[in-house]
C-alpha cells in the first residue's frame, strides 16, 4: 500500500445529502434511479443508504474552485431529483425518519452490511468530508497526528443534527453517537510515519478488522491513491457558502500544520493530552457544540472551544493567503459569530412545532445557497460536465 504523493497541495470534497418525498419530507430510497441519468458520472454517485447522493469535486486548486465545481453538480442533480419527483438537503441526520435503511446494493456495502447485521441499517447519517493533497505518506501521518486536537473545532463548526426520529436530542451533532457503535470509527491512532501505518494496515487485514484500508471509518485518515489526507469528521452543511468556508478552513489548516514543527503546533494545540481528555473534548464539541468548553492539559483546565476555533484560524491566515483561501477563511471565522447550523435547526421547529418545518428550511437553504453560487459561478453548470 505505497502513497501516490499528491500533484500538490489540492483540494477535494465529497458532500453527502438527503433524498426526500417532495410532500411528505421524509427520506426516500431515491439513489437507484437518481443513479440512471449519471451513469458514467464521477461526480454524482450512491453512498452506503439509499436516502443519500454523494456530490463530489474533480482534484482541486483552491476551495472556491472546488465548491464552484460541486455547485455546478448540485444543479444538475437538482434537476434530476425534481425530474424524479424528489427533494434534497443537507445536514447530519433527517430530524424524523424512523424506518431503517435499505442499503445500496453494491458489493463493498453487502459485505459490510452482511459483517454488522441491523447496525448497518440504523446508521442513517450525512456528512462532509475534505481532501487535502500531501506531498508524502510521512507528511500525512505527520498532519494527521498534529490535528487530531483540532478535530472537536470542526465538529462543533459543522455540528448540524440536532434531530433523530422524531426527538430532539440535546445534541449539536447527534450523527456522532449513531457512528458511535460501529468500529473502525472516531478518532484515529497516531503512527510516526508512513512505514507504521502500513504495519497497522497490514495487522488490521490480516487478523479480519478490515477487508481494506476504505473500512477505517477514522475521523482523519489517509488515502493513499488519492495522496491525500481526509477530514471525515463534520456533518454535511446546509449550503455552499458555509461549505466554502469549512474547506477553506480545513485546507489552510491541514497545509499549515504539515509543514509545522510538533514544538511550534505544541504552542497552540494540546499534542499531549490523555485519551480521556481527548474523547471527552471530541464528545463536548458534538454535544454543545461551539459553545463547549475544551479540556486543554491533564489536569482538567479548559477553555472555550469557539476560542480555540478564532485561534486555529488566526494560525493558518498566512498559509490561506499563500494557497488562495482568503476569502474562505474569513467566511469560516465569520461562521464563529453568526448561528450555527444546529441553532438554526432547532428555531426553525420553535417556530411551527412542526419537523417537517426543519426540512423545508433545510431545502431552502440548500436552494439560496445553489443560487448565489450561481451568480458568482454564472457558467459553472455548463462547464461541469455531469450526467
Amino acid at each position: 500500500m505505497d502513497f501516490e504523493p499528491s500533484a500538490g497541495p489540492t483540494v477535494g470534497v465529497e458532500w453527502e445529502l438527503q433524498l426526500l418525498d417532495p410532500i411528505t419530507l421524509d427520506l426516500v430510497d431515491g439513489i437507484m434511479p437518481l443513479m440512471e441519468f449519471f451513469p458514467r458520472a464521477e461526480r454524482v454517485k450512491p453512498e452506503y443508504i439509499q436516502s443519500c447522493v454523494e456530490l463530489t469535486t474533480r482534484v482541486c486548486n483552491d476551495s472556491a474552485e472546488a465548491i464552484a465545481d460541486i455547485s455546478g453538480t448540485l444543479t444538475k442533480a437538482l434537476q434530476r431529483c425534481k425530474e424524479l419527483e424528489m427533494g434534497l438537503c443537507g445536514a447530519g441526520t433527517h430530524p424524523f425518519c424512523r424506518r431503517l435503511a435499505l442499503i445500496t446494493p453494491l458489493p463493498r456495502y453487502k459485505r459490510i452490511a452482511a459483517n454488522t447485521g441491523i447496525l448497518s441499517h440504523t446508521q442513517i447519517t450525512f456528512s462532509t468530508h475534505v481532501h487535502v493533497g500531501m506531498s508524502s505518506g510521512d507528511e500525512a501521518m505527520h498532519a494527521m497526528s498534529l490535528l487530531i486536537p483540532a478535530v472537536p473545532v470542526f465538529i462543533a463548526m459543522s455540528a448540524n443534527s440536532p434531530f433523530w426520529r422524531g426527538h430532539e436530542t440535546g445534541h449539536a451533532a447527534y450523527r456522532h453517537r449513531i457512528l458511535a457503535a460501529a468500529p473502525n470509527y472516531g478518532l484515529p491512532e497516531r503512527f510516526a510515519d508512513w512505514q507504521q501505518f502500513k504495519r497497522f494496515i497490514g495487522a488490521a487485514e490480516r487478523c479480519g478488522m478490515i477487508e481494506t484500508f476504505k473500512d477505517i471509518h477514522w475521523d482523519i485518515r489517509p488515502h493513499p491513491d488519492f495522496g491525500t489526507l481526509e477530514l471525515r469528521t463534520m456533518d454535511s452543511v446546509s449550503d455552499s457558502k458555509r461549505l466554502l468556508a469549512l474547506v477553506a478552513f480545513v485546507r489552510s489548516l491541514v497545509l499549515r500544520l504539515a509543514n509545522t514543527s510538533v514544538a511550534e503546533a505544541a504552542t497552540l494545540l494540546p499534542l499531549n493530552l490523555p485519551r480521556w481528555a481527548e474523547k471527552q473534548n471530541r464528545y463536548r464539541a458534538a454535544h454543545s457544540g461551539l459553545d463547549a468548553e475544551f479540556i486543554v492539559n491533564a489536569s482538567g483546565e479548559h477553555r472555550p472551544l469557539r476560542d480555540l476555533a478564532a485561534d486555529l484560524i488566526d494560525f493558518s491566515r498566512a498559509t490561506a493567503a499563500q494557497y488562495g483561501e482568503t476569502t474562505g477563511l474569513a467566511l469560516a471565522s465569520e461562521l464563529l459569530t453568526q448561528k450555527p447550523d444546529y441553532q438554526r435547526q432547532r428555531e426553525a421547529f420553535d417556530r411551527a412545532k412542526l419537523l417537517p418545518n426543519v426540512v423545508s428550511e433545510l431545502q431552502c437553504e440548500l436552494l439560496d445557497g445553489c443560487a448565489e453560487m450561481d451568480k458568482l459561478h454564472p457558467n459553472v453548470a455548463l462547464q461541469n460536465n455531469v450526467g
